[in-house]
This record gives structure tokens, sequence and C-alpha cells, in this order.
């Protein structure tokens, strides 16, 4: 049983083994097997890269269905300030969450005005100089998972405060329950999300044992119908309760501009990302207190679940927070707790371990370096491996044979060609 959940999934049958997704996946968890890409569990972040990349979209993402609201008595939105950048001329977010009202949702709950508390909470986090710096945000569960993988001596750098998603559903869990008296298993809280990382973290969060959101639409699915009810409004009702620095959580720099200071650094798309992390771990970067990182380019308006261009929804988020107050939530002292996470981030060692038994895993290691030095180190990945260090270590846990690698193939041809043409 896979005991690793996932919401980025594999069509085999689309699947024509081009490599594509192999070369661009930031934790090396693909492989080409047999003509088909296969994904490696361990590894897998859910960035949603393979399905950005795919040509014959072979990768796509799970989330849950619109009926799925239809479980719970109280059906509760909490959309992802990104999903306002999706639609052209929104001059008032009411617009939208009215739309929502229109579909069915009983309650909507800003994830935007989490935002605006996990901000200020990480202000006074920063004042307070208890933790490591440059502290790093942890509203990005693909960095985080990234972090958790790639570079472990990093994790405690990573804020630990839980997400506006889940702040978001933890709060509106609770003013549901104050205002209905319901149990809390008859209340249903939705997030609307633009990328499949959000997905996994709610069924496998980094932070907590379980999450308070009951599962994920995205912003793909949701958008033909609340478009349409958006239309046909004919009374808007007064829902939002944000400002403009929780809606600029939607775009990169968003997080980092509500540090309101200077000493701070924003980098989006998974390729930047690395390599700030890679400063960061080589000790490349001072003079930053705060560092937001985004997988998806552009901030969660680009990513793969949403609809829309992510800088042209930039642009309207932009536009949109001109007509907004600063903020409009504010933290209590009894909050901050509550929004701690209750798990320590820690290395996921079984990403890349060669055996349980050190002693041959230390053996195991040798020969990876050994076979590593009789290959081209090219990288071209036509062996099914990203790298040739990659292929390597699938040669020594038995997944792959030298001969993979097309260039050693070649070789040994050409080797008993020769050896036949010596024979007559």
């Amino acid at each position: 049983m896979n005991k690793y959940f996932h919401s980025v999934e594999l069509d085999a049958d689309k699947c024509c083994g081009c490599t594509n997704c192999l070369k661009r996946c930031p934790t090396e968890a693909i492989r080409i097997r047999d003509g088909k890409a296969h994904i490696l569990s361990e590894r897998c972040i859910d960035c949603g890269e393979c399905i950005r990349i795919c040509p014959h979209h072979a990768k796509r993402a799970r989330s849950n269905p619109i009926e799925d609201i239809e479980k719970f008595k109280i059906k509760v939105a909490i959309p992802a300030p990104a999903l306002f950048g999706q639609f052209n001329n929104l001059n008032d977010i009411d617009i939208v969450l009215t739309g929502l009202r229109a579909m069915g949702f009983d309650y909507i709950y800003e994830v935007s005005r989490a935002a605006e508390l996990v901000s200020e909470a990480t202000r006074k986090l920063i004042r307070e100089e208890k933790l490591h710096k440059p502290i790093i945000s942890s509203a990005c569960p693909a960095v985080v998972r990234l972090i958790k993988i790639r570079f472990p001596e990093l994790c405690d750098n990573v804020m630990p405060l839980l997400a506006p998603m889940e702040v978001a559903a933890k709060m509106a869990r609770r003013e549901v329950i104050k205002m209905t008296g319901l149990p809390d298993e008859e209340i249903g809280v939705f997030f609307i999300t633009p990328c499949p990382a959000k997905v996994t973290e709610i069924n496998a969060p980094n932070s907590s044992e379980k999450s308070a959101v009951s599962g994920a639409i995205a912003i793909s699915q949701i958008y033909p119908e609340l478009t349409s009810k958006m239309d046909k409004l004919k009374v808007i009702e007064p829902l939002s309760k944000s400002g403009l620095i929780g809606v600029g959580w939607a775009t990169s720099g968003g997080e980092a501009a509500a540090m309101l200071g200077e000493k701070y650094l924003a980098a989006d798309g998974i390729e930047n990302v690395i390599r700030v992390l890679e400063e960061l771990e080589d000790e490349h970067i001072h003079g930053v207190d705060f560092i937001e990182l985004n997988a998806c380019s552009g901030g969660c308006v680009g990513g793969v679940l949403a609809v829309e261009n992510p800088y042209v929804a930039q642009a309207r988020i932009q536009n949109l927070r001109k007509y907004l107050p600063v903020s409009l939530n504010h933290l209590d002292e009894s909050d901050l707790d509550k929004m701690m996470w209750e798990n320590e981030l820690t290395f996921n060692a079984e990403s890349f371990r060669l055996s349980d038994d050190i002693i041959e895993a230390m053996d195991m290691m040798e020969k990876m370096e050994e076979i590593c030095k009789n290959l081209p180190g090219l990288d071209c990945g036509s062996c099914g491996a990203p790298t040739c260090r990659a292929l390597a270590e699938d040669i020594v846990k038995g997944n792959a044979k030298e001969t993979d690698c097309i260039h050693k193939l070649k070789a040994r041809i050409q080797s008993v060609y020769d050896q036949l043409g010596n024979l007559k």
C-alpha cells in the first residue's frame, strides 16, 4: 500500500515517454521505464511542473468534485485570493463571493482574511528574534516539501506558522459552530485551490496530524459555473472582509511586502526557488530577515489549476488592490498559539535512502560512485533517469542496468562489432 498521498497522477495511456517531465522535475521524482513515465512517490512534491510541461496532457491533478459539498449540512467556501485574478474587469471582490453563495455555499471565509493574520503573526515572531534567520515562508507547501527532500539543513529556517488556507479553515469552522451550534462533522470547508500542492497538504499535512479543510476544488473546475452565476447576479452581498495586504498574497512578493520592512526577498518559479535555496544553504545570502518562495511563476496565480495567464492575473490583482483598505483583520494574542505548527519539520530521509541497513547502504554508495565514473556525465535523460548519478542510483537499487545508457550501449555494440570483424 502506498503510504504517500499525491494529487498529481499519471495517465499512462496518454504518456509517450518523451522525457519532458523527467528533465523539469525539481526532485528527480520521475523515471521513464518501458516507454512510460513513473513517479517516485517518496520524492514527488506535487508542484505541478510535470502537468505544466507535458505536451500530451498525461499528468493531471486530482481534487474534489463540486458535488462533494452536498455531503455536508453547512457548506463553507474558503477561496484563495488567486481566484480574484481570474476575472476580467473585476473591481469588487463581493461579486465573486456572492457568486460562490449562488453556487450553494452557505458561508464564505476569504483566505485573504487569514493571510492578514499570518502576516501580522510573522511580523511579531520576527521582532521577537526567536527564529532562525533568514526565515523562510511556510505558505507554499510545494516549497516546504522541497526543503524536506533536497535542503534538510534549512528545515529550521522554515516559519512554523500554519498557511493562510489552514488558518482560514480553522477560523471559519469556529465562526460557523458559534453561529449554528452544529457539530464539527456537519460542516464542510472547501478550499478553492490554484494548485495541486495545496490538495496534497490538505490530505497529508506537513504541520499537523489532520487538516481543518474538508476538501479542495480546483479553480479550473469551479470557474465556468461561477462565471455563469456572477453574470446573473441581481444583488451583490457585502461579504468581503479583507484588505490589500491579504489579497496581495495571490502574487509573488505580496507576502513579503506585508512584512512592512526592507529586509526581505521574494522569488517565484521552481527553478528560481531552487537557486535561492542553494545559495541560502551555501550561506551566500546575507542581510535578509524573511524569504518568500513560490513554486509557481507569478505566485499562486500561476498555479496549474488556475485558468488565466499568471501575468494577466497578476495585473488584475494589482488593479483590484487599489480599491481596498490596507487591512481589515488583526491578531488577538490568543490566536497566535493556535496558528503555530503542531509538528516539527524534519528531513524526509526515505527519499534518498539506499537501504535500511547502514552497512549495505554504504556499500551501495561506493558502487554508485564507481558506476558514475564509468558513465558519460552528459545527463541527457535518454536512459530514463534525469541524470547519470540518478541512473547509477537506479542500477544499485536493481531498477536499471548500465546498458540503459545509450552511450554505453553504443560502445558495447561497437566493441562486439569490432570483435566480429577481427574474426573474419
